[in-house]
């Protein structure tokens, strides 16, 4: 999956799946930084979102943090079982801790910032 992916420098994840629609999460590395999550809050769907936009937060027993949208869209499908079970994200932040989906609204210039998952885990180091 992480071939696909393209992450911004504050930790979330873009994976385009096709149609102009994206799933977007936090990446391993800032899942891992917060330690255990307990809690997550989610925009309702429909909602709609400017590239740096606050969309969600995330608390774990360390801190709480904000998560930002990394391109502009719509929501079109929330992850109710990371609501639910936020240590979900802990497990397995990609496949199982996904958070949402978008339909972008913007244009593909906004992406021009993001990383590759590999450059982006290359930064970090």
């Amino acid at each position: 999956m992480e071939k696909n992916m393209l992450c911004t420098k504050s930790h979330e994840f873009l994976e385009d799946n096709g149609n102009k629609t994206y799933t977007v999460g936090l990446t391993d590395y800032a899942v891992e930084q917060l330690g255990d999550i307990v809690y997550l809050e989610l925009p309702d769907v429909g909602s709609t979102f400017t590239k740096g936009e606050t969309f969600a937060t995330v608390e774990s027993v360390k801190a709480a943090s904000e998560i930002y949208m990394p391109i502009s869209g719509k929501i079109v499908e929330i992850n109710e079982s990371a609501v639910d079970s936020p240590e979900v994200l802990n497990e397995d932040c990609f496949e199982k801790g996904w958070l949402v989906k978008i339909e972008a609204t913007g244009d593909a210039s906004e992406q021009s910032d993001l990383l590759e998952y590999s450059k982006y885990k290359e930064d970090l180091e």
